[in-house]
């Protein structure tokens, strides 16, 4: 076994059988039939009305496929919904339709009319203020040299 041509054979194949047992499964689930397993247990699939919950799925369908195609169930059972009545949790009765108003008689006594209001707001920019007097700072004399002179002997600056 530790010829270097056996070696040389050995390794391709050994690649081929690889990449085949890792391309079946993907192969095997793009299509076909498919066992529908819950999540959750006690949490229903429902596909089209019937509880799909560990029935056999046949047909393309799902995101993957362009084209819509019913998939056939097979050993599902029909989803029976509750029927589902009105709850009215303060009096478990129906509430009246409308706003309940009473019209009061045309002859009562009126209340007494209220205080006259009146508010308004006015908004206005405060006048600007003087700047405060800044402080004199005599500034700094550099005594230049002179531009008459003739230059120093020595290297010669970099421009």
């Amino acid at each position: 076994m530790s010829d270097p041509f056996t070696l040389r054979r050995l390794a391709p194949a050994l690649a081929l059988l690889t990449a085949t047992f890792t391309a079946a499964p993907a192969l095997a689930e793009s299509g076909g039939r498919a066992i529908v397993i819950p999540g959750r247990p006690g949490v229903p699939i429902i596909i089209n009305g019937r509880d799909a919950s560990y029935a056999m799925i046949e047909g393309d369908w799902g995101l993957e496929r362009g084209t819509h195609v019913q998939p056939t169930i097979y050993g599902s059972r029909r989803v029976v919904y509750p029927e589902v009545g009105h709850y009215y949790p303060g009096s478990n009765r129906l509430p009246g339709y409308g706003r309940l108003e009473i019209e009061p008689p045309p002859d009562r006594k009126l209340p007494k009319p209220a205080e006259s209001f009146h508010q308004s707001w006015e908004v206005e920019s405060r006048p600007p203020q003087p700047a405060p007097p800044s402080p004199m700072i005599e500034p700094q004399v550099l005594i230049a040299p002179p531009f008459d002179e003739p230059p120093r002997p020595g290297p010669r600056p970099y421009r």
